[in-house]
């Protein structure tokens, strides 16, 4: 079973930067095969995902709220995937969601929430003045 760990949120000011990070933990083995989504739920809406990195790092797919502002990257020596947040806006504020899901091929990338089957507890974000 794949675990899931986020960290790095907070309370930041308009235009500001934050940098989340998702370590994940399972049978060494594989951990490698893992594509990595990111993934928010504001209050009241739907969880919907942003951003998504393939097992490899290669391929990266950001939805249209967040391109420019947000990058995934991921370290697989660390088993971490990062994501830089800059010039923050309000409607950014959620609790941010990493999940995984296991894939052979290596530049496969999703943003839907149904193509993931492990998850982690969420870190919230507020963007605020």
């Amino acid at each position: 079973q794949l675990q899931l760990v986020e960290s790095g949120g907070g309370l930041v000011q308009p235009g500001g930067s934050l940098r989340l990070s998702c370590v994940y933990s399972g049978l060494t083995l594989v951990l490698n095969y893992y594509v990595i989504g990111w993934f928010r739920q504001a209050p009241g809406k739907e969880r919907e995902g942003f951003s998504c990195i393939s097992r490899s790092g290669i391929n990266t797919n950001y939805a249209d709220p967040v391109k420019g502002r947000f990058t995934i990257s991921r370290d697989n020596a660390k088993n971490t995937v990062y994501l830089q947040m800059n010039s923050l806006k309000p409607e950014d504020t959620a609790i941010y969601y990493c999940a995984a899901t296991f894939k052979l091929e290596p530049t496969w990338t999703s943003l839907q929430k149904t193509s993931f089957n492990s998850w982690g507890q969420g870190t919230q974000v507020t963007v605020s003045s």
